[in-house]
């Protein structure tokens, strides 16, 4: 497995071609063995067919997962937990096993519960867009992103040298955190962001839109995604989102009441302060992705 030509020789099934698993199968087109793909939605593999995607695709996991040896779960995390549950009767040989979710704590202990046969480890890799489908992937979705890993106590030197190779090849940076680490710095910086543009468009008056400009359509940009996706990323981070809503709702008040009381030069310090600070996060997020 730490061979460098390993991913070569690879037989891999993406479970879940929508954007997220369809532009990885872009990136990892003709660089492994075999590439296979199951998908729900019957427009979906019809068009991955169309686009020459992957060798084989199917909407029954098990035309695909027994001629496997790595199986990446692609798919929603509602979908992603009961998969794994299933995993065990579906696919009768061995494999890494890795998911793409947007959480990690819940999905890191259910693939805790996979048979020794399976090799799993928990991924999240940082990029995505509001749009979702195979019909909006791209290859280079996966470019320059960090690409977190938590691997399992059990989770082999093998299956992390896939991973460390996997993110290599389609150009994103590797980064191994735990998955309660992964889930209390995604709920600031992922699914807080979400929360408020949603609260902030729902909060915009209609009548408002002529003076919508880049400003509003930036920071209200991921209110866009498809609920469906976002209640389960929610729910399974429940606790540590609500942590962040409480510091961001502090904040928030800080604001306003500075504002209320006319507090002109409190104001302009926190909002220096603010700038600051984001000017901060930016950099470094940018000096990691470049070194």
């Amino acid at each position: 497995m730490s061979e460098p030509d390993f991913l070569s020789s690879s037989r891999i099934a993406i479970l879940g071609l929508g954007l997220m698993g369809g532009s990885l199968a872009l990136a990892l087109h003709g660089r492994c063995q075999a590439l296979m793909g199951c998908d729900l939605d019957p427009k979906t593999r019809s068009l991955a067919l169309q686009l020459n995607l992957v060798d084989q695709v199917s909407v029954n996991l098990a035309d695909i997962l027994p001629a496997t040896d790595v199986v990446i779960l692609a798919t929603p995390l509602s979908a992603i937990l009961k998969i794994i549950s299933e995993l065990p009767s579906l696919h009768p040989g061995s494999a890494i096993v890795l998911d793409l979710g947007s959480t990690k704590t819940q999905v890191v202990q259910a693939l805790e519960s996979l048979p020794s046969r399976f090799d799993p480890l928990g991924g999240h890799p940082m990029c995505g867009k509001e749009t979702t489908g195979l019909e909006n992937a791209e290859a280079a979705l996966y470019q320059g992103a960090t690409f977190v890993f938590s691997a399992l106590e059990r989770t082999s030197s093998k299956a992390k040298a896939f991973a460390e190779q996997l993110a290599k090849t389609i150009g994103s940076q590797t980064l191994w955190i735990d998955p309660d680490t992964h889930d209390q710095w995604s709920a600031a910086t992922s699914h807080l962001p979400y929360l408020v543009a949603a609260a902030l468009s729902t909060a915009t008056p209609s009548q408002s839109s002529p003076l919508v400009g880049p400003g509003f359509r930036s920071t209200t940009r991921v209110a866009a995604t498809p609920a469906s996706i976002m209640v389960d990323v929610l729910s399974t981070n429940r606790a540590y989102i609500l942590e962040s809503l409480s510091r961001f709702r502090k904040e928030l008040d800080s604001l306003e009441e500075k504002l209320s009381k006319g507090e002109s030069d409190a104001l302009n310090i926190a909002l220096k302060e603010s700038a600051e600070r984001q000017r901060a996060l930016v950099t470094s997020s940018l000096h990691r992705q470049a070194s």
